[in-house]
């Protein structure tokens, strides 16, 4: 499901608007990005929770040469599943 399907299945399973759907849908990840930024966990009871995790640096191999290389550290965003979306995914 793409971004324009999650949309369609929103407006529908709420019976609002296409564009109503859009807003929703922009400002939650808006507001998803914007408290991970600021280093806070975002959990929705039952759907499952956000939060930023700091990969260390590592040494990794250029698969086209084999040479070794040198990976930044980094911030990553993890999804950890809730109850009720674990119960829907078979």
């Amino acid at each position: 499901m793409n971004k324009a399907e999650l949309i369609d299945a929103m407006a529908s399973g709420a019976d609002i608007s296409k564009s109503d759907a859009k807003k929703a849908l922009e400002a939650f990840i808006t507001a998803t990005g914007s408290a991970l930024n600021a280093g806070d966990r975002v959990a929705l009871v039952g759907f499952g929770s956000f939060s930023v995790s700091t990969r260390a640096a590592r040494k990794g191999r250029n698969p086209q040469t084999g040479k070794e290389i040198n990976i930044a550290a980094k911030k990553v965003v993890k999804f950890k599943a809730g109850a009720d979306l674990a119960k829907i995914v078979k």
